[in-house]
Protein backbone atom coordinates (compact mmCIF):
# COMPACT_ATOMS: atom_id res chain seq x y z
CA UNK A 1 0.00 0.00 0.00
CA UNK A 2 1.31 3.65 -0.58
CA UNK A 3 2.15 5.71 2.11
CA UNK A 4 1.16 9.12 2.09
CA UNK A 5 3.53 12.10 0.68
CA UNK A 6 6.23 11.51 3.07
CA UNK A 7 7.07 15.58 2.86
CA UNK A 8 3.34 16.31 4.34
CA UNK A 9 3.93 13.59 7.39
CA UNK A 10 6.91 15.46 8.92
CA UNK A 11 5.42 18.44 8.03
CA UNK A 12 1.79 17.81 10.16
CA UNK A 13 4.29 16.49 13.09
CA UNK A 14 5.84 19.35 13.37
CA UNK A 15 2.90 21.88 12.76
CA UNK A 16 1.30 19.36 15.51
CA UNK A 17 4.00 20.22 17.70
CA UNK A 18 3.90 24.03 17.77
CA UNK A 19 0.27 23.60 17.82
CA UNK A 20 0.89 21.19 21.21
CA UNK A 21 3.45 23.23 22.99
CA UNK A 22 2.31 26.68 22.57
CA UNK A 23 -0.49 26.19 25.43
CA UNK A 24 1.04 23.31 27.36
CA UNK A 25 -1.06 24.20 30.39
CA UNK A 26 -3.96 24.28 27.97
CA UNK A 27 -6.95 22.38 28.46
CA UNK A 28 -6.71 21.16 25.00
CA UNK A 29 -2.98 19.97 25.92
CA UNK A 30 -3.74 16.06 26.34
CA UNK A 31 -5.84 16.20 23.30
CA UNK A 32 -3.30 17.77 21.47
CA UNK A 33 -0.47 15.86 22.80
CA UNK A 34 -2.16 12.43 22.06
CA UNK A 35 -2.46 13.52 18.38
CA UNK A 36 1.26 14.41 18.32
CA UNK A 37 2.10 10.79 19.83
CA UNK A 38 -0.13 9.08 17.06
CA UNK A 39 1.88 11.46 14.31
CA UNK A 40 4.79 10.93 15.57
CA UNK A 41 4.14 6.15 15.75
CA UNK A 42 3.95 6.67 12.18
CA UNK A 43 7.27 8.21 11.23
CA UNK A 44 9.66 6.02 9.35
CA UNK A 45 13.60 6.39 8.45
CA UNK A 46 12.85 6.34 4.89
CA UNK A 47 10.21 9.33 5.47
CA UNK A 48 13.24 11.48 6.26
CA UNK A 49 15.24 9.66 3.69
CA UNK A 50 17.39 7.94 6.53
CA UNK A 51 18.70 4.52 5.72
CA UNK A 52 20.75 1.87 8.57
CA UNK A 53 24.26 3.00 9.13
CA UNK A 54 26.60 -0.12 8.88
CA UNK A 55 30.35 0.19 11.46
CA UNK A 56 32.66 2.91 10.53
CA UNK A 57 35.01 2.03 7.66
CA UNK A 58 37.83 3.46 10.00
CA UNK A 59 37.49 0.14 12.81
CA UNK A 60 39.27 0.56 15.85
CA UNK A 61 42.43 -1.37 15.77
CA UNK A 62 42.32 -1.91 19.63
CA UNK A 63 38.86 -3.74 19.44
CA UNK A 64 37.06 -0.58 20.41
CA UNK A 65 34.07 1.03 19.23
CA UNK A 66 35.02 1.98 15.90
CA UNK A 67 34.04 5.53 16.16
CA UNK A 68 36.55 5.86 18.80
CA UNK A 69 38.94 8.83 18.42
CA UNK A 70 37.76 8.95 14.72
CA UNK A 71 34.39 10.56 13.87
CA UNK A 72 31.69 11.64 16.99
CA UNK A 73 30.07 8.68 19.12
CA UNK A 74 26.69 10.76 17.94
CA UNK A 75 25.29 12.94 15.23
CA UNK A 76 22.35 15.47 15.61
CA UNK A 77 20.49 16.75 12.29
CA UNK A 78 18.51 19.77 12.78
CA UNK A 79 15.47 19.74 11.00
CA UNK A 80 13.57 23.08 13.02
CA UNK A 81 12.88 24.96 16.19
CA UNK A 82 10.71 27.41 17.67
CA UNK A 83 10.68 28.85 21.07
CA UNK A 84 8.55 26.07 22.00
CA UNK A 85 9.82 23.15 20.22
CA UNK A 86 12.80 21.77 18.53
CA UNK A 87 12.75 18.89 16.56
CA UNK A 88 15.97 16.78 14.65
CA UNK A 89 17.17 12.95 14.71
CA UNK A 90 19.56 11.76 16.82
CA UNK A 91 22.39 8.98 15.16
CA UNK A 92 24.30 6.44 17.41
CA UNK A 93 26.99 4.88 16.07
CA UNK A 94 27.19 1.19 17.31
CA UNK A 95 28.03 1.12 20.89
CA UNK A 96 27.47 4.44 21.44
CA UNK A 97 25.47 6.13 24.85
CA UNK A 98 23.99 9.15 25.23
CA UNK A 99 25.03 9.40 29.25
CA UNK A 100 22.20 9.89 31.92
CA UNK A 101 20.87 13.40 31.69
CA UNK A 102 17.85 15.80 32.25
CA UNK A 103 15.58 18.07 30.85
CA UNK A 104 14.73 20.88 33.43
CA UNK A 105 11.12 22.04 33.09
CA UNK A 106 10.33 20.11 29.66
CA UNK A 107 8.06 17.41 27.56
CA UNK A 108 9.59 15.36 24.77
CA UNK A 109 9.13 12.69 22.79
CA UNK A 110 11.48 10.34 21.45
CA UNK A 111 10.74 7.56 17.92
CA UNK A 112 13.16 4.65 17.07
CA UNK A 113 13.58 5.35 13.29
CA UNK A 114 16.29 2.22 13.12
CA UNK A 115 18.09 0.08 15.22
CA UNK A 116 17.69 -0.50 18.88
CA UNK A 117 17.54 1.59 22.05
CA UNK A 118 18.23 0.78 25.95
CA UNK A 119 16.54 3.40 27.49
CA UNK A 120 16.75 4.10 31.27
CA UNK A 121 14.18 6.53 32.82
CA UNK A 122 14.03 7.95 36.43
CA UNK A 123 12.14 10.91 37.94
CA UNK A 124 13.50 13.50 40.65
CA UNK A 125 12.49 12.99 43.95
CA UNK A 126 12.33 15.86 46.38
CA UNK A 127 15.14 16.52 49.01
CA UNK A 128 12.90 15.61 51.83
CA UNK A 129 11.33 12.41 50.08
CA UNK A 130 14.51 10.11 50.33
CA UNK A 131 13.74 6.56 52.47
CA UNK A 132 17.67 6.27 52.65
CA UNK A 133 20.69 8.50 53.83
CA UNK A 134 22.94 9.58 51.01
CA UNK A 135 26.15 6.50 49.58
CA UNK A 136 29.10 7.99 52.02
CA UNK A 137 31.66 10.78 50.79
CA UNK A 138 34.04 9.69 47.83
CA UNK A 139 31.98 6.65 47.39
CA UNK A 140 31.87 8.03 43.25
CA UNK A 141 34.22 10.04 41.21
CA UNK A 142 31.70 12.76 40.40
CA UNK A 143 32.21 15.96 42.31
CA UNK A 144 28.88 17.55 42.42
CA UNK A 145 25.94 17.28 44.03
CA UNK A 146 23.61 14.39 45.18
CA UNK A 147 20.19 13.71 43.93
CA UNK A 148 17.64 11.12 44.60
CA UNK A 149 15.95 9.27 42.19
CA UNK A 150 13.40 7.09 41.56
CA UNK A 151 14.65 4.80 38.74
CA UNK A 152 11.20 3.63 36.65
CA UNK A 153 12.16 2.01 34.00
CA UNK A 154 15.24 0.22 31.87
CA UNK A 155 13.04 -1.05 28.57
CA UNK A 156 14.27 -1.80 24.50
CA UNK A 157 12.46 0.17 21.95
CA UNK A 158 12.66 -0.23 18.00
CA UNK A 159 10.99 1.28 15.28
CA UNK A 160 7.85 -1.10 16.34
CA UNK A 161 7.65 0.47 19.64
CA UNK A 162 5.18 3.47 20.56
CA UNK A 163 7.60 6.86 21.40
CA UNK A 164 9.34 6.70 24.62
CA UNK A 165 7.67 10.36 26.29
CA UNK A 166 9.27 12.18 29.34
CA UNK A 167 7.55 15.00 30.98
CA UNK A 168 8.56 18.10 33.43
CA UNK A 169 7.66 15.18 36.30
CA UNK A 170 7.76 11.68 34.45
CA UNK A 171 10.57 10.29 32.98
CA UNK A 172 12.65 13.62 32.69
CA UNK A 173 16.03 11.73 33.25
CA UNK A 174 17.29 9.26 30.81
CA UNK A 175 20.07 7.54 29.30
CA UNK A 176 19.93 6.03 25.92
CA UNK A 177 22.18 3.25 24.78
CA UNK A 178 22.67 1.97 20.90
CA UNK A 179 22.19 -1.73 21.22
CA UNK A 180 23.28 -4.58 18.67
CA UNK A 181 24.39 -1.75 16.44
CA UNK A 182 23.74 1.76 15.09
CA UNK A 183 20.50 3.39 15.85
CA UNK A 184 18.63 6.56 14.83
CA UNK A 185 15.90 8.60 16.64
CA UNK A 186 13.36 11.50 15.75
CA UNK A 187 13.44 13.95 19.11
CA UNK A 188 11.31 16.94 19.87
CA UNK A 189 11.87 18.59 23.25
CA UNK A 190 9.59 21.77 24.27
CA UNK A 191 10.69 23.98 25.48
CA UNK A 192 14.13 23.46 23.57
CA UNK A 193 16.85 23.74 26.17
CA UNK A 194 18.04 27.53 26.86
CA UNK A 195 20.66 27.54 29.62
CA UNK A 196 19.66 31.59 30.01
CA UNK A 197 16.04 30.46 31.23
CA UNK A 198 17.32 27.80 33.58
CA UNK A 199 17.12 24.99 30.84
CA UNK A 200 20.47 23.56 30.53
CA UNK A 201 21.37 19.90 30.34
CA UNK A 202 23.15 18.22 33.30
CA UNK A 203 25.04 14.88 33.46
CA UNK A 204 24.43 12.42 36.38
CA UNK A 205 26.12 9.12 37.02
CA UNK A 206 24.52 6.33 39.37
CA UNK A 207 25.68 5.58 42.75
CA UNK A 208 25.25 2.19 43.65
CA UNK A 209 26.98 -0.77 44.32
CA UNK A 210 26.94 -4.28 42.13
CA UNK A 211 24.00 -6.02 42.71
CA UNK A 212 23.96 -8.66 45.43
CA UNK A 213 22.56 -11.72 43.00
CA UNK A 214 23.19 -12.31 39.39
CA UNK A 215 19.78 -10.37 38.61
CA UNK A 216 20.21 -6.50 38.90
CA UNK A 217 17.55 -5.27 41.27
CA UNK A 218 14.22 -4.83 40.51
CA UNK A 219 11.96 -1.52 38.78
CA UNK A 220 11.34 0.99 39.99
CA UNK A 221 13.29 1.68 43.27
CA UNK A 222 14.95 4.27 44.61
CA UNK A 223 18.46 5.38 44.18
CA UNK A 224 21.51 8.62 44.48
CA UNK A 225 22.53 10.04 41.37
CA UNK A 226 25.86 12.23 41.40
CA UNK A 227 25.71 15.46 39.25
CA UNK A 228 28.94 15.13 36.73
CA UNK A 229 30.70 16.72 33.99
CA UNK A 230 29.91 15.69 30.11
CA UNK A 231 32.08 12.44 30.22
CA UNK A 232 35.00 12.60 27.96
CA UNK A 233 34.04 9.98 25.65
CA UNK A 234 30.68 11.36 24.93
CA UNK A 235 30.41 14.27 22.19
CA UNK A 236 27.49 15.12 19.73
CA UNK A 237 28.45 16.35 15.92
CA UNK A 238 26.44 17.93 13.18
CA UNK A 239 25.10 16.52 9.80
CA UNK A 240 23.06 17.87 7.28
CA UNK A 241 19.08 16.61 7.58
CA UNK A 242 18.72 15.40 4.61
CA UNK A 243 14.82 14.85 4.70
CA UNK A 244 11.62 16.83 3.62
CA UNK A 245 11.98 20.32 4.58
CA UNK A 246 9.84 21.97 7.52
CA UNK A 247 8.35 25.50 7.00
CA UNK A 248 6.55 26.98 10.26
Amino acid sequence: MPRDNMASLIQRVARQARLTFRSPAGPAFGENLHRLQQLLDEVRAEDLHLAPRGPSAAAAAGGGPPWAGVVPPVSYMHICETESFSMGVFLLRSGACIPLHDHPGMNGMLKVLYGTLRIACMDTLPAGAAAAPPPPAGSGSGSGPCLRALFRSRQHYTPASPPCLLSPHTDNLHQIDAVDGPAAFLDILAPPYDPQHGRDCHYYRLLEGPPAGAEPPALPREVWLVETPQAADFWCGGEPYPGPRVCL
